[in-house]
């Protein structure tokens, strides 16, 4: 199951992630493996990772992969034989680090090698990605290649998906549903 979560800047998304991904743990007896893609780059993101990791439980296993994701999920896949819960928080800073670090690289193919590899996954993964098309349109050229790149991860990703939702507000509005 891949659930995709969006929504904009302190919309709730991150909660909602979260809250699903506890849900299904509680139902199922299975741990979740919280996926964090950001990186302390400043004080302010420092801050954010902490009040993130303050929000969920402390059972939960930590996977810091701002990079390689695709190999994570994969290797989870290698790993196990149960159904591991994956909460991937968040695709846009993950999109953030690979614009940052691997600027050249076919930004398409990066996404279909990521879809691929949820698609193929045995985990129940909610992925949480920010809505970033919404707003004004950056005067920048990067920051412009960076709504043009992350528009086209959630496309991507929502069309693998077996449920999209969409939250504004704490409140939640599905997209597409199995």
């Amino acid at each position: 199951m891949l659930h995709l979560i969006l929504g904009g800047a302190r919309s709730g998304k991150s909660n909602f992630g979260l809250q699903q991904a506890l849900a299904l743990s509680q139902q199922t007896s299975r741990n979740v493996t919280y996926v964090a893609t950001g990186t302390a780059t400043d004080a302010e993101m420092s801050a954010r990772i902490a009040r993130h990791q303050q929000e969920r439980p402390d059972h939960w296993n930590l996977a810091e992969v701002p990079l390689e994701l695709m190999e994570f999920i994969t290797l989870q896949n290698l790993s196990t034989n149960t159904h591991p819960i994956l909460l991937i928080d968040c695709l846009t800073l993950w999109l953030n680090n690979h614009l940052y670090h691997r600027p050249a690289q076919d930004f398409t193919l990066l996404f279909d090698t990521l879809t691929q590899a949820l698609s193929a996954s045995n985990a129940d993964i909610f992925i949480i990605a920010n809505e970033v098309g919404l707003g004004i349109i950056p005067m920048g050229e990067l920051t412009r290649q960076f709504v043009d790149q992350a528009g086209w991860l959630n496309q991507a990703v929502a069309k693998a998906a077996d449920s999209v939702t969409f939250v504004a507000a704490g409140l939640p509005m599905p997209l597409k549903r199995p």
